[in-house]
């Protein structure tokens, strides 16, 4: 009786794969190809996780102003984590940059700022992968809610994030 509670409690105890492989995986960069429609987590130039995504309802070209609709391109990082949103969970870009600032100022817009990476709004319950068919936020990058916890664990507050056309 002894040897199966400790061998019971020796499979209890032991990470399940799904956290070991989280736990062997490294990310120094995330690069979304909004033409693509994916979200990659790189180590060293190489992809660890691929993630497909929806972006703003108006996903060609760059954001300029505020309520456009398009989800930015160039070089930023992930800069703090959001529990109390609208959505799931998120993860903010630190969008806009000095450029996109200067862009803004020049056509005399806001070039706005609340881009996130985030789950699914709160109280939605359509399937997951279904909100994954089209593009539907208002500028950001979205995950499934599952996908969002996966890329919550593996990345670091200030990790770079380079957004391609």
């Amino acid at each position: 009786m002894k040897l199966w509670i400790s061998f019971l409690l020796l499979i209890l105890a032991a990470p399940t794969q799904a956290q070991t492989e989280v736990d062997n995986v490294t990310v120094d960069k995330v690069t979304v190809d909004k033409s693509k429609r994916r979200l990659y987590l790189m180590d060293n130039n190489q992809v660890v996780r691929e993630f497909r995504i929806a972006l703003g309802k108006r996903p060609i070209g760059h954001k300029v102003y505020e309520g456009d609709q398009r989800t930015p391109e160039g070089v930023y990082k992930l800069d703090y984590v959001m529990e109390d949103s609208q959505f799931y969970r998120s993860i903010h870009i630190s969008y806009p940059n000095e450029t996109d600032m200067a862009n803004a100022q020049r056509l005399n817009v806001h070039p706005g700022g609340d881009i996130k990476i985030h789950g699914q709004k709160n109280g939605e319950v359509k399937n997951s992968r279904y909100i994954q068919s089209f593009d539907w936020t208002d500028g950001c990058i979205a995950l499934t809610n599952e996908e969002m916890d996966e890329l919550l664990a593996l990345v670091k507050r200030g990790t770079p994030i380079e957004i391609l056309p």
